[in-house]
């Protein structure tokens, strides 16, 4: 079978590379010229994944790239993985998808099926893709082209977490259109999950983020709570997991990050008001989210006035720029949100982190683009006032961060299990 997978990143390359594995002939289509390359010559751009698994698929005949998205007329499946995120007034965006589907449309062969992995709000498929599709292409979904959703479950930086082996919902726009999807996911995916329609598959994939979003803004809400009367959170939630039932562990933070969390419950709320409709728990989680910062911050500032500074005229470094450990993504990272305000509060602020040597042009912070990590060394740790931890990535040396700096903020408890002074780690 010979498939095109639109959109080369954490969620498409993954993809492509287990229906290559599963010896799937495919197409890795992408708009960015660099990328391409890189893949044509068995590179990979991302961290975790490893480019001689890209290179092996090459060697075998299995995998290509190209920018040419005329190249569906090739394949007999196109899955879309592209973004959504939010604009600037936090209102879905699913620009991304509307103009790879408005790209695709001409060059569709009669029976190709369409599978979009994006997330988005329910309708997206049904309505907006499954429009501009028709009108481009002069088929009708259903009878001329199938049409499916089916969201990515992609776990980046987590090793046990194999797309082969994690349950993929599907859902059709027909029961034929199914048909053809679960056919297509059932060469490369071992667990497949028929539902009724793509609307459900979207709410589906909109309930998974939503329920973490909300469970992180409990217990961020709880660490401050718990903060005031002199309670550990961390040791609260060890405690409370050992229950073997009704109980699920969340763990508390800076801020959420990355392009699921902090984006995806948004969608449904959108989608909610045009049905009447609230999501007070929803807003409410996001209201709590997005005010971790701050809280952290303000930890910050009691820390350096306990050593008689103030955040004016201090050097800080943050410990970690991608949203979770052991990932190079730092989308919608808080790292970002804690530098900026250190630094509106005259901070000088710098950041170490492994997997990203040099900050990329983002949208929402283009002012740090081309700043680089600092080196990590005796000196250069100990040169700062106070050392922000925000991610915690398994590669640093925790040991070695309490030998050198004079002063630690910890949101991620990582310094719980590393020999410190009296006085050296505040958690925030």
């Amino acid at each position: 079978m010979n498939i095109a997978i639109v959109g080369q990143g954490y969620v498409g390359l993954p993809l492509a590379i287990q229906f290559a594995r599963s010896g799937v002939s495919v197409l890795g289509l992408d708009i960015d010229p660099a990328k391409v390359e890189a893949l044509n010559l068995g590179k990979s751009y991302i961290k975790h994944i490893d480019g001689a698994a890209i290179a092996e698929q090459i060697k075998a005949g299995r995998f290509s790239a190209s920018a040419d998205l005329s190249r569906v007329r090739e394949v007999e499946a196109v899955i879309i993985c592209v973004p959504t995120p939010l604009n600037k007034n936090r209102e879905p965006d699913i620009s991304y998808i509307v103009d790879t589907g408005k790209a695709i449309a001409a060059h569709l062969q009669k029976g190709t099926l369409v599978v979009l992995e994006s997330t988005t709000y329910p309708g997206t498929t049904d309505e907006d893709l499954r429009l501009v599709l028709e009108q481009g292409s002069g088929m009708k979904a259903g009878t001329g082209f199938h049409l499916a959703f089916s969201p990515e479950r992609e776990d980046p930086g987590n090793p046990h977490s194999v797309v082969a082996t994690i349950p993929k919902i599907v859902g059709g726009y027909t029961p034929a259109c199914l048909e053809r999807a679960m056919s297509l996911y059932g060469k490369a995916i071992k667990t497949l999950v028929p539902v009724s329609s793509c609307r459900v598959a979207e709410a589906a994939k909109l309930l998974e983020n939503t329920f973490r979003s909300v469970n992180i803004a409990l217990v961020n809400e709880l660490k401050i709570v718990y903060a005031a009367m002199g309670i550990d959170i961390w040791e609260v939630v060890a405690a409370a997991k050992t229950k073997p039932f009704g109980f699920m562990p969340f763990y508390p933070g800076p801020g959420l990050g990355g392009h699921c969390i902090p984006i995806d419950p948004f969608y449904l709320t959108w989608k909610a008001r045009e049905y009447g409709q609230n999501t007070r728990f929803i807003e409410l989680a996001g209201e709590v989210n997005s005010s971790m910062p701050e809280y952290v911050v303000y930890r910050v500032m009691e820390t350096l006035n306990s050593r008689c500074k103030s955040v004016k005229g201090s050097r800080v470094l943050v410990l970690g720029l991608s949203y979770k450990p052991n990932v190079d993504d730092e989308r919608e990272s808080p790292s970002y949100v804690l530098m900026d305000m250190l630094h509106k509060r005259g901070a000088e602020v710098a950041y170490h982190d492994p997997y990203l040597p040099v900050i990329r042009p983002t949208r929402e912070h283009p002012h740090w683009a081309g700043t680089k990590s600092v080196a990590w060394s005796r000196e250069v740790v100990a040169s700062f006032d106070l050392v922000l931890i925000a991610t915690n990535h398994a590669s640093v040396n925790y040991q070695q961060l309490a030998d050198w700096s004079p002063c630690i903020v910890d949101t991620r408890n990582v310094m719980a299990a590393v020999k410190t002074k009296p006085g050296q780690v505040w958690k925030a």
